[in-house]
């Protein structure tokens, strides 16, 4: 599952884990609760394929892009 994730670079550096490869495939709120106690310093956002966002960059934040079935579709980045 992982090879269909779109990934992206972090610009955030010296936050501790910015991009978490592992969680591509997994269930949206599983993947937000590993994000966010792996690394207490961001808020994870679970976001449907398809929605318009900001695009500005946060290093507090991890968006965590899902599909209709609620599953992980790109690597979370911290951005």
């Amino acid at each position: 599952k992982m090879e269909a994730c779109a990934r992206r670079v972090s610009h955030c550096r010296d936050v501790g884990k910015n991009t978490w490869p592992e969680l591509c495939g997994a269930r949206g709120e599983e993947a937000a609760a590993t994000v966010e106690t792996e690394n207490p310093s961001v808020t994870a956002v679970i976001v449907p394929e398809g929605s318009i966002v900001t695009t500005d960059e946060r290093c507090d934040r991890v968006r965590v892009w899902v599909d209709e079935n609620g599953i992980v579709t790109r690597v979370p980045v911290i951005g």
